[in-house]
């Protein structure tokens, strides 16, 4: 057996290779932290220039060639983004890279091209925390005026937009007054949005609060969305979205489409919009596609646990959908099946709570009603189904009328 004496001298030589471990461990992880305003930034509020869009773009080079984990800090102030910046991290050597804003990220009164802040080819990104104001009140009112200049393919600007992008964790971010969508999510996958309050008034055309499209794997999580559009706009080849508490309005709703026109569009399929509130919306859950011969399929989908409050059309299925186009008498190349609605209920500001209206060519099948409760005032709301087959079960107001 050992000695008293050498038992404390292994016990403490095996203390300090732990020590050595743990040192080595937390020097390995160490996260390296730039502050943009050492590189420039002026969070002043006044100084409407390119030196703090400049001063962003440098702390992401020397951020994206660091090794290991690194982090850019975006202390408390106002900073006036003049210009569209762009996060490329196609390069990127860092690890991860985390965003911590404290700050208000302002754009000025101005066409900013495509969108105005965009990250593009990133992998690996968190962004915690923030406020982007892009100013758009501007554009809706000449919008408002008919004054075609407005409609012009620059005047397009979203708020923030992340392409072809992968491993992406936006939480606590607030997004107000975008000239056009708020968030845009396109070729992503493994995408998280937690937390999130996007803003704009009911009358601001276009200022749908999240769209995404060509994307996998994304999560929308415990958000508040009100805008002068969809709250949540799902367009093509997107697949398993997982939508979740959500308080919705003013707005037109959560929509997937609207899909088709004259292209081939692909697949939307495994999507769920669970536990959500829609309070004075143009629409609940709705799917739509345009009354148009492009091809494609919105396939296993469940809206449930969703309450309704002065909503105009609760549940609605449109694939007639045709403002502004030459497309009378034709017919949706989309098919809609397995769509499933489970536990709604609230109040319709319309009669007919209830609205299906499918392609002859290419009916909707399988729908699923089971435990709705969806009331006109203190009165009974109504159905309306055309094209359209599925089942009905439990206590389901307005009566069901689909064909089994």
């Amino acid at each position: 057996m050992l000695s008293r004496g050498k038992s404390i001298a292994c016990l403490l030589l095996l203390l300090l290779h732990l020590i050595i471990a743990f040192m080595w461990t937390v020097s390995a992880t160490a996260i390296t932290t730039y502050n943009v305003v050492n590189f420039g930034a002026m969070p002043d509020g006044e100084s409407n220039n390119n030196v703090t869009a400049e001063a962003f773009l440098t702390a992401w080079a020397v951020a994206c060639n660091s090794t290991g984990p690194t982090s850019i800090y975006v202390p408390p102030g106002i900073y006036m983004i003049g210009t569209p910046i762009r996060f490329n991290g196609q390069s990127c050597k860092s690890d991860s890279i985390t965003i911590l804003i404290h700050g208000t990220l302002v754009a000025p009164p101005a066409d900013l091209g495509r969108s105005w802040i965009l990250f593009e080819r990133v992998n690996r990104l968190s962004i915690y925390g923030g406020t982007i104001d892009a100013q758009g009140s501007w554009l809706w009112a000449c919008k408002a005026s008919k004054n075609d200049s407005c409609h012009s393919s620059g005047s397009t600007s979203s708020s923030l937009e992340f392409s072809h992008s992968k491993n992406v964790i936006v939480r606590g971010l607030t997004s107000l007054n975008s000239q056009l969508t708020h968030i845009v999510i396109f070729g992503c996958n493994n995408f998280k949005l937690h937390g999130l309050k996007v803003s704009a008034p009911g009358n601001s055309p276009n200022t749908d609060g999240i769209h995404i499209s060509y994307s996998s794997n994304i999560t929308v999580l415990n958000s508040n969305i009100g805008t002068g559009d969809d709250c949540i706009s799902v367009g093509p080849k997107t697949d398993s979205l997982w939508i979740e508490n959500i308080a919705c309005g003013p707005g037109h709703g959560i929509s997937i489409g609207s899909l088709g026109g004259k292209i081939e569009v692909g697949g939307v399929k495994n999507v769920t919009v669970r536990t959500a509130k829609f309070t004075g919306t143009e629409n609940g859950v709705r799917i739509k596609t345009w009354a148009e011969e492009g091809k494609g399929l919105v396939r296993d989908v469940v809206f449930e646990h969703i309450t309704m409050l002065n909503v105009q059309n609760p549940i609605v299925i449109d694939q007639k959908y045709c403002p502004g186009h030459n497309c009378p008498n034709q017919s949706s190349g989309i098919e809609i099946s397995d769509v499933t609605y489970q536990d709604i209920h609230g109040t319709s500001s319309r009669e007919v709570a209830v609205r299906f209206d499918c392609s002859d060519e290419n009916p909707c099948s399988r729908i699923i009603l089971q435990d709705i409760d969806l009331m006109y005032g203190e009165k009974m709301a109504q159905s309306s189904c055309s094209n359209v087959d599925g089942t009905a079960s439990g206590v389901v107001v307005p009566s069901s009328c689909l064909s089994s």
